[in-house]
């Protein structure tokens, strides 16, 4: 048995960072993670020698002093990271069948931004201009996403009550520029009449200002971080499930693994989903009314991915990221189980600076669990037949969806493999293999913030589902969690200094 200062459950981003921040503060830290290795959604794996994410495919504020670099810094990771700036003309590229041919570009840059959009919409030059200076707003008001300490109270206004669908209502009544500002909604799970117009902005603000990939794969993000934790004295246990806290007068003083090793600490903090968080306690634990919220808080919708391995000088390397919708309607959580995929997202993956030809492809697809809910109770390779013929059929409509808008796709597949919300589930441990984990309603804004103090006096809640998700909300809701137990000027004022 052994006893920490800390013990994180969960070695995703949020678990390795709250570790990085608490060793660099001379804490003795335990991190606990089920699988192999840490990683969480940023766990890469390699098939016939291209690397794949499971799911950091990109992410925005890097470039040196925007927000993300300035936290990274902190976290001595921007000189570890390589990354591939995406192309500024058009880091992500929104299309729809009705006029395949036709591409509608997000340029990096706010005055780039505007003035590429506005000459597909040459009369709505004014309102893409209101639609930036708004975003500029609702952003500047959140003080974390600036690096600055958040002392405001929780907030009942329009950035929190107003969903996406009204904000962008209400700015045009062009139904094809609606649907093209929220043509990356797959980064956020939107759904018109639910998702907050802060999250879309804050979300969409960071890509505007700049684009990256991670060469070679996001996993040199938490391979970085858990490499800083053992350097500071910390220690890191992989393949040990955590299934079970207990209790004693109010407070955790141990976790329980699989294997019936106990781990001791003084306070604890959960990286896991906070459904799955709240199953580690006894009933008696946890009062009812708490964790029906929770367990009954609806998460956001998952992903079949295609990890598509391609001939040898055949395709094209892609320097934007392609989404695709059948119809003019973008929201990818609007799915019924069973009809079949209207949209994806294409994305090549970066393997070094120079490259003109791909080695591989990815296409995602939203999905919801429903779709594979009958073969919940089963493991990783052992679904069975029935599960494979999906998976085979659900690739190949995906694959015609994609000669849409690349004729000739399939003559450059060598071979692909699939996932579905099942692999997500089982190999990144969110709840029905969710993407963002919980979903966030400004119909009930209150009902669905997770804040990280909890009930419990030395436990707290870490991840994305605390603030916003993504690689930089991960971050930001990091700093909350760790600023609740070191004070958040404090921790600000350090994470400042450092950038």
């Amino acid at each position: 048995m052994s006893k920490y200062d800390f013990a994180i459950v969960g070695g995703g981003l949020g678990g390795l960072l709250c570790g990085n921040i608490l060793s660099k503060e001379g804490f003795n830290v335990a991190v606990i993670e089920k699988n192999p290795k840490v990683g969480g959604c940023l766990q890469t794996f390699v098939k016939d020698g291209c690397t794949f994410d499971a799911g950091g495919h990109y992410a925005g504020g890097l470039d040196e002093g925007q927000n993300l670099y300035r936290y990274f810094k902190y976290f001595g990771l921007t000189d570890k990271l390589k990354l591939k700036r995406l192309d500024e003309t058009g880091y992500d590229i929104i299309s729809f069948g009705d006029e395949k041919d036709k591409e509608y570009r997000f340029a990096s840059g706010y005055d780039n931004f505007i003035e590429t959009l506005a000459m597909n919409f040459p009369g709505e030059n004014e309102v893409i201009k209101n639609y930036i200076k708004k975003l500029q707003e609702i952003n500047s008001s959140f003080p974390l996403y600036n690096l600055e300490a958040d002392k405001s109270s929780i907030e009942e206004s329009a950035r929190y009550t107003e969903s996406i669908g009204s904000f962008l209502e209400k700015l045009t009544n062009n139904k094809r520029l609606q649907n093209v500002l929220a043509g990356n909604n797959f980064l956020y799970a939107g759904t018109a009449d639910k998702t907050p117009v802060y999250l879309h902005s804050l979300i969409t603000g960071s890509f505007i200002e700049s684009s990256w990939k991670f060469i070679n794969g996001s996993s040199q993000i938490t391979d970085a971080l858990a490499e800083n934790i053992r350097n500071l004295g910390g220690t890191i246990y992989t393949d040990s499930e955590a299934v079970k806290f207990n209790v004693s007068e109010g407070k955790l003083t141990g976790v329980r693994l699989v294997n019936g090793e106990r781990i001791e600490a003084d306070n604890f903090i959960s990286n896991v989903h906070p459904t799955l968080t709240m199953e580690m306690f006894e009933p008696e634990d946890v009062r009812n009314v708490h964790r029906s919220r929770i367990v009954n808080l609806e998460n956001t919708v998952s992903v079949f991915s295609l990890y598509i391995v391609l001939k040898k000088n055949s395709f094209k390397y892609l320097n934007s990221n392609h989404y695709f919708f059948k119809r003019n309607f973008v929201w990818s959580a609007d799915l019924s189980p069973g009809t079949d995929p209207e949209s994806y997202l294409l994305i090549t993956p970066a393997e070094d600076e120079g490259e003109v030809y791909s080695k591989s492809i990815v296409i995602l697809n939203a999905m919801k669990y429903d779709e594979v809910r009958e073969w919940e109770n089963t493991r990783v390779g052992k679904r069975g037949r029935d599960y494979l013929d999906y998976k085979l059929e659900k690739a190949e409509k995906i694959l015609d969806l994609a000669e849409i808008k690349f004729p000739g796709l399939r003559k450059h597949i060598e071979k692909y493999y699939t996932s579905t919300a099942l692999t997500y589930r089982d190999y990144t441990g969110t709840k029905e293999g969710s993407m963002y984990g919980i979903m966030k309603n400004c119909n009930n804004h209150l009902r669905t913030l997770i804040l990280p103090r909890t009930k419990f006096r030395n436990l707290f809640l870490t991840g994305q589902n605390i603030k916003i998700h993504g690689i930089l909300g991960v971050t930001i809701g990091t700093v909350l969690t760790c600023g609740e137990i070191l004070g958040l000027e404090y921790l600000m004022n350090k994470i400042r200094q450092s950038s």
